[in-house]
């Protein structure tokens, strides 16, 4: 893998015979077994069951019986992603040797679309976490800066594809576990709207929050991989009744008509000046591009916050309960603390949140009566160092966690797609921008970060 190929152009390459799923596939192992060991984006690497699966590819395509354009492609999922037969460990010692006996629908959908599944990726212990510092497999690295956390939860899925070992792969996201890595190593990272992809096989953290989502090189590829995994899925009650999306077919980077919303009073408090510069910036970008901007204001952001952290760690301790109490010590001393900190919250605690929820739902659906999207930064720091648990913010000192968490976090508790993509370098590192839609407003999301995209914001830095 290259910094300079997408999944969109190995896919003509593809199909013009160019070059083979099998090359494509040694490229992606090679790049594993000679970089892993420095970025530790990996947990288990499928050599052979990947080129077996390569060369029916390649029969497919020399056939003109290609499955669309991920067909052939090498690609990774998420530790806590089911496959059947093959160890899923969630990043655990709980897990370590769990072996499901069924795949995720979204891997599922993934294989079926005849992408190449080389292997599982590194995680924050359980997704309970935004370092990727994992205690059992090891701490994974920012590829732009291996003294630097990737993000987290889905951390060696960003950084897989930001170390060109492959061009796309799945994660998970629950309080911005692919938002937040994707900001960090220089990624594009989408989390859908809730239901739009099926949970099915996705060990849980938290039922109400949690979405499976695309990581990828660029924004086409991440739509080509949203394409593939979603639509409606009976094993998944809380799946949308909705065919797939076709947002790829669909996309353009015409803004003529887009009104972009710009919320000052949380989304840009307390956020790095240099961070908080490039975001205004790719605002103006947007504006020169046909975009409209209009400031908006959202009630209830804050409160939205508390009301997130109380269900996911009740929801989360729920699903934990019987291992809490039966093997305590087989859990990371992080992971433990805020497995136990989440039976704190009273039922009373759980239900006002919910209440807060539905309150903010319907400030985000009278704002988008107004704008198609809402434009603002990704991450509020810039990149810490491994290890580090307080970072400076113009000279004031913030806990990382509650940070990275908090302009991430609304998205996930109404449900509201999602995306981030570079939008230049802060101190050296990757900073985000953040695309929010309206429920089932993938399409808008994606157009957006399309025309900014094609502003190149990272610049030379992009061919790292």
């Amino acid at each position: 893998m290259t910094a300079a190929t997408t999944i969109e152009g190995l896919a003509e390459r593809l199909r013009r015979r160019e070059v083979s799923a099998t090359e494509l596939t040694r490229a992606a192992l090679d790049a594993v077994h000679s970089g892993n060991g420095q970025v530790n984006a990996f947990i288990s690497v499928y050599g052979d069951e990947a080129l077996i699966e390569a060369r029916e590819a390649d029969r497919r395509l020399a056939a003109g019986e290609a499955r669309g354009p991920l067909d052939g492609i090498p690609v990774a999922v998420k530790d806590n992603l089911y496959m059947r037969g093959r160890r899923t460990t969630m990043g655990s010692k709980i897990h370590a040797d769990f072996i499901p006996g069924h795949t995720a629908t979204a891997v599922e959908r993934l294989a079926a679309a005849g992408a190449v599944i080389i292997g599982k990726t590194n995680m924050h212990e359980y997704a309970l976490g935004a370092t990727t510092d994992n205690p059992y497999f090891g701490t994974c690295r920012n590829p732009w800066d291996t003294d630097r956390i990737p993000g987290g939860s889905s951390g060696g899925s960003a950084a897989a594809v930001a170390a060109h070992m492959v061009l796309g792969t799945l994660g998970s996201d629950t309080s911005g576990s692919i938002r937040i890595p994707a900001s960090m190593c220089g990624v594009v990272g989408l989390k859908p709207t809730y239901g739009r992809v099926s949970r099915y096989g996705c060990f849980p953290e938290a039922w109400t929050l949690d979405h499976v989502g695309p990581i990828a090189a660029s924004v086409t590829d991440a739509a080509m991989i949203l394409d593939a995994i979603t639509g409606w899925d009976p094993k998944d009650p809380s799946t949308l009744q909705r065919p797939p999306t076709r947002t790829f077919r669909s996309l353009r980077a015409d803004l003529a008509g887009t009104v972009i919303g710009v919320e000052e009073d949380f989304y840009f408090a307390d956020v790095d000046d240099e961070i908080s510069a490039l975001v205004r910036n790719a605002i103006d970008q947007l504006r020169s591009l046909g975009a409209s901007v209009q400031p908006v204001a959202i009630s209830g952001l804050r409160d939205g916050m508390y009301a997130l952290t109380i269900i996911d760690t009740a929801e989360t301790t729920t699903v934990h309960q019987s291992n809490l109490r039966e093997r305590p010590g087989d859990y990371g001393p992080e992971v433990r603390f805020l497995l136990e900190c989440g039976a704190l919250p009273s039922a009373v605690d759980y239900l006002t949140a919910q209440q807060i929820r539905e309150r903010l739902r319907e400030a985000f659906r009278a704002t988008f009566r107004q704008v198609d999207v809402l434009v603002a930064p990704t991450l509020p720091l810039q990149v810490p160092k491994i290890g580090e648990q307080v970072a400076t913010i113009n000279g004031v000192d913030v806990d990382i966690i509650a940070s990275l968490i908090r302009l991430v976090g609304p998205a996930n508790l109404v449900g509201l797609p999602s995306l981030s993509l570079p939008c230049g370098l802060a101190g050296g590192m990757p900073a985000g921008l953040q695309v929010i839609g309206k429920p089932l407003g993938e399409q808008d999301v994606l157009n957006v970060g399309l025309a900014f995209e094609q502003t190149h914001p990272l610049g030379e830095a992009a061919a790292r």
